[in-house]
């Protein structure tokens, strides 16, 4: 059983995972290896002067994995709710887990099948995107979202930083108070 299990792990899904497992919760990203981010090119990031998109994504898994989550290849063909909070189906393993992040990029089909509330775009006559409130909880309880899937920038610093405000939402909340995770060097 896990405390989270991310669906995604581009930019939003690994820095949602990194926080979670930074947090000492059981976490599982499963990934279907077919983010847009691979192809990037991103020289236009604070402190950072180029690096390529999958570079960008493999450190991000790596450094997810440093903390303690797990990260595995899988196409995630189902989730359902159970008695523990969520059933999730990938590749004939199913897994148990109390939430779910959706970190799934461009891709909405799984939210669809899920039988999430749905809102148009921000541009004119483009996809719908998932619909969540200010702290990134979707229609379905336990059901949380970030980056692109919910209609965010496509710029990685915004998806990173998206997972990461989606990830201390959800922290916070079960925790009833704000959750901090900052380091110090002295």
């Amino acid at each position: 059983m896990y405390d989270v299990l991310i669906i995604g792990a581009g930019p939003a899904g690994a820095s949602a995972g990194i926080f979670m497992a930074r947090a000492k919760k059981k976490v599982l990203i499963l990934d279907n290896d077919k983010s847009g981010t691979k192809k990037a090119w991103a020289a236009n990031h604070y402190a950072v002067m180029g690096i390529t998109g999958y570079d960008v994504f493999e450190t991000g898994k790596r450094q997810a994995e440093k903390y303690g989550a797990e990260v595995k290849l899988a196409e995630v063909s189902a989730v359902e709710r159970s008695e523990s909070g969520f059933r999730v189906t990938a590749c004939a393993e199913v897994y148990e887990s109390a939430a779910v992040i959706l970190a799934t990029g461009a891709a909405k089909g799984l939210a669809r099948q899920m039988g999430l509330q749905m809102k148009p775009g921000k541009e004119e006559g483009g996809p719908e995107v998932i619909a969540v409130d200010e702290e990134g909880r979707t229609s379905m309880k336990g059901v949380w979202a970030a980056g692109i899937c919910t209609g965010q920038s496509m710029h990685i610093s915004i998806t990173s930083g998206d997972g990461a405000r989606v990830a201390i939402n959800l922290l916070s909340e079960w925790n009833g108070r704000q959750y901090v995770d900052h380091d110090m060097m002295c």
